[in-house]
């Protein structure tokens, strides 16, 4: 039996590390699919995505690519391809990105399992039920903020969730929880950061009459809006558009932003470089 496997490798940058790793692919009959790679000059890593056919899948190369990966010192992934990332999804009152993500997942267009949506209002419920996903109401204050996240991290061990996607989840997660779920959290949010923060920002974007509205995805850190950036997109506007259109637009541009990050993620096309990002899309 032959399986398709997807492999991530980070790591020091010297000659022979792709020798190396098709190599080692060769000497088990593998066949390389896709290959994409990344030598960071200012970095000094390597950084390299491989989707290959390996006869008898994982089982054939983990050991020894696990002693490769100590001789060269690699970070590294090894996974089968197309396998369904299983997704926790986390809202509050607005649907637009919860929506789309659920559309997209039902499509067959997003490689997630969603196996569950959690909301801190039940504003939600209907619409991810509609899509047979369980929803969980999770509320949290300022004073129950540690127990509704102890809450929260038991929904996740249980399931085994493997990413959490914030769409739209308008709280801010502890440093403690940031650091759980560190490179395994993507948010969204508009692009106005840091020029409008705080309530109404499509209001303030009209009123400073903005041409150019946008969206932001990016790792979830404990520096609030400030993780790794995966993805962003912007859309013109007009003079002549009001409050209520610039958040329609703001709303779809979220949408097309949050689902390329997610696809990018859940397909391992994603790979940290200090405070960036390597996509290989």
């Amino acid at each position: 039996m032959t399986d398709n496997l997807t492999l991530t490798v980070k790591c020091p940058d010297k000659p022979g590390i792709t020798y190396a790793i098709t190599g080692l692919l060769a000497s088990v009959g593998g066949n390389i699919l896709e290959s994409q790679q990344f030598n960071d000059r200012e970095s000094g890593y390597f950084f390299v995505r491989i989707e290959a056919e390996v006869p008898g899948g994982i089982p054939t190369i983990e050991n020894a690519f696990a002693a490769l990966a100590r001789n060269h010192g690699m970070d590294y992934t090894i996974s089968p391809a197309g396998q369904p990332m299983r997704t926790l999804i986390m809202v509050t009152k607005e649907s637009h990105c919860l929506s789309d993500l659920l559309s997209k997942q039902r499509e067959g267009r997003l490689p997630i399992d969603v196996v569950g949506v959690v909301g801190n209002h039940e504003t939600l419920r209907s619409l991810a039920e509609f899509y047979g996903k369980e929803f969980i109401h999770i509320p949290i204050s300022a004073e129950t903020k540690p127990e509704a996240e102890a809450e929260l991290l038991k929904v996740i061990e249980e399931r085994d969730v493997e990413l959490v996607v914030l769409a739209r989840y308008m709280q801010i997660l502890s440093e403690d929880l940031c650091r759980k779920l560190a490179g395994n959290a993507i948010n969204i949010h508009h692009s106005f950061l840091p020029s409008f923060k705080g309530a109404r920002p499509y209001q303030q974007a009209h009123i400073r009459g903005v041409k150019l509205i946008g969206a932001t995805a990016h790792y979830v850190t404990a520096d609030l809006d400030e993780g790794p950036i995966i993805e962003q997109d912007v859309v013109r506007v007009a003079h002549d558009e009001d409050e209520l259109e610039l958040m329609s637009k703001g709303a779809e541009v979220e949408r097309q932003v949050l689902s390329r990050a997610v696809r990018w993620h859940a397909e391992h096309r994603v790979m940290m470089n200090g405070e960036r990002t390597v996509i290989f899309s």
